[in-house]
């Protein structure tokens, strides 16, 4: 993950500060909104790692072939992962 965990803790409440400052939303338990905020953006940053393991895996399956066709594993791993989040629909 690009970011640590006490920093997307730090934004969730921010975020949620930002809104209650704002009356966009109104809670009774900030601290609640602020955990499903934050499991909401962890879960959202963990997909491109979960996409780059994906993108390994199928590399390490096809590795003679690149090595035979001369392919880099570099732009082979930019082509699989632009595939693989088209097909999750994730903005990376």
């Amino acid at each position: 993950m690009i970011f640590s965990r006490e920093y997307v803790h730090y934004l969730a409440r921010r975020t949620v500060q930002h809104l209650l400052d704002a009356k966009a939303i109104r809670t009774t338990k900030p601290e609640a909104v602020v955990e499903r905020v934050n499991g909401v953006i962890l879960e959202e940053l963990s997909l491109e790692d979960r996409i780059n393991e994906e993108v390994r895996v199928i590399l390490d399956a096809y590795q003679d072939d690149m090595r035979r066709s001369g392919a880099s594993y570099t732009e082979m791993f930019k082509k699989v992962k632009v595939e693989l989040a088209r097909k999750y629909k994730a903005v990376l």
